[in-house]
């Protein structure tokens, strides 16, 4: 049987999850990877870009958090305002119920905010990250 290099990464992560129960060393990874054949200079650049992810994908949870804390907001004062409305309008004029229109229209607002925030992919999603990183983020080690 043959193997292709992403078979036998799958299979190499596999076993070591299988086998981990500690933690690594710096000099046992080394070990690994040249024992793998990995110079000390690939070895390197992986765990460089390994960080590099691995920074961008907290950095990623980080605003994933901030958006739904931004929308949380914005609900909690549609329901507020809304509520308050409505029952102004029931005591005021039960007649005709004038607060649908301030409902509707916050509504589809609120919708389409609540859209963008639990969508994750896209040219605006990733316009929204960088925007954010650069403003929220300068300065700071992540």
């Amino acid at each position: 049987m043959t193997y292709d290099s992403e078979d036998i990464q799958q299979i190499l992560q596999t076993a070591l999850a299988q086998k981990q129960e500690g933690e690594f060393s710096r000099e046992q990874l080394v070990e690994m990877a040249s024992e793998l054949n990995i110079s000390p200079d690939m070895l390197e650049k992986a765990e460089q870009q390994w960080l590099t992810q691995r920074t961008e994908q907290h950095q990623r949870r980080t605003f994933n958090n901030f958006r739904r804390k931004a929308f949380s907001a914005h609900l909690i004062s549609f329901l507020a305002v809304n509520s308050f409305l409505i029952l102004l309008n029931l005591f005021t004029t039960p007649s005709y119920f004038w607060a649908i229109f301030p409902l509707l229209g916050w509504g589809l607002g609120l919708f389409f905010h609540g859209l963008s925030v639990y969508r994750h992919e896209g040219k605006a999603y990733e316009k929204a990250f960088q925007k954010w990183r650069s403003q929220h983020l300068k300065g700071k080690n992540f």
